[in-house]
């Protein structure tokens, strides 16, 4: 079976890799598991979360994008990122002005967070056609709660904040610039380039996990908001329904889709972040979220039955979704 760019499936995964997990060790609270962003430990008598992630699609900009994606996994167990390392492989011929941009934009994207660089590896490897990092974070909970993805409860409201595929426009607005300028100019695509300050989740994950209420939350990246859902229902065993009228997409993010020709809903999206939330209190969540300038908007409900994943479309038709098999990010990087 030969697999395609991006995140290894689910049934690969339990089927291989969650089977050769090494030691049982003491203190394990939550370890590997489908759909979960980060693991949570035991040591003595505090609990932390960690997670680690590659940046793995971005070439311009991938210092700044290994400290937020990685941050953000930690930060939606309702955790503050305190610690990062990171392992910075480098192909041959890397000048030490390419070393220097990589580290400054970690270094700037670790301090507006307030997490620090503790330690990593870096090196020239053999075999790359452009830079890989991949960071480690961890941070410590504070109030022994968390909010796991697998702790979606049915009748929960969805709730995305800003708009879906911030990072892959981002992306797409610096590694196809070129391409891009030609077609919209270059006002257009610096625009679609300050994307990049809106990846990180922590803000909105950290006040959101204040609230009683907030069951679960999640950082949809690979295969964009559906995957992310889907994720969430897999760690959850539950089904959902989204209303796309409701799903929030920004202008420079349809257009950069529509000239690749590929679908929002699909595309890499850190950057926004996934809630699900007791129908009680979200009100409560959104007046919160506004008094700190955080869109948010509800686009769904989590049903009972994990079988059913259903897109009500704009014109009241309703379809059964398909997990995405690949990142549409991959799709456009190759046009």
């Amino acid at each position: 079976m030969r697999l395609k760019t991006g995140k290894i499936p689910v049934e690969i995964l339990e089927k291989i890799v969650f089977k050769h997990l090494g030691s049982k060790i003491n203190g394990l609270i939550l370890g590997p598991s489908k759909g979960e962003d980060a693991a949570v430990i035991r040591v003595g008598k505090k609990l932390f979360a960690l997670s680690c992630d590659p940046i793995s699609g971005a070439v311009k900009n991938i210092g700044w994008f290994a400290i937020n994606i990685c941050c953000n996994d930690v930060a939606v167990m309702g955790v503050q990122p305190k610690w990062f390392l990171g392992c910075l492989m480098l192909p041959k011929n890397t000048t030490q002005e390419t070393i220097g941009k990589i580290c400054s934009q970690m270094d700037k994207a670790a301090k507006k967070i307030g997490v620090g660089i503790i330690g990593g590896h870096c090196e020239i490897t053999p075999n790359l056609n452009h830079p890989l990092v991949v960071g480690f974070c961890m941070g410590e909970i504070k109030n022994g709660k968390i909010t796991p993805t697998s702790n979606v409860k049915v009748k929960d409201k969805i709730v995305l904040t800003k708009t879906v595929g911030i990072e892959g426009t981002a992306i797409l607005a610096f590694d196809k610039e070129n391409v891009l300028r030609k077609k919209f100019g270059l006002k257009f695509v610096r625009e679609a380039q300050t994307y990049l300050k809106k990846i990180s989740i922590v803000q909105e994950a950290l006040e959101a996990s204040k609230i009683n209420g907030v069951h679960a939350m999640h950082d949809p990246t690979e295969g964009g908001l559906l995957g992310g859902l889907w994720e969430m229902a897999e760690a959850s065993n539950k089904g959902f329904k989204i209303y796309e009228e409701k799903i929030p997409i920004a202008y420079h993010t349809k257009e950069i889709c529509k000239f690749f020709r590929i679908n929002p809903l699909k595309l890499i999206s850190s950057g926004c972040l996934l809630l699900s939330v007791q129908p009680t209190i979200v009100e409560k969540l959104l007046k919160k979220f506004r008094q700190k300038r955080i869109q948010a908007t509800i686009i769904g409900e989590i049903l009972e039955n994990k079988n059913v994943k259903l897109i009500v479309g704009k014109n009241g038709k309703i379809k059964s979704l398909k997990k995405p098999p690949q990142d549409e990010l991959w799709v456009a990087l190759k046009r």
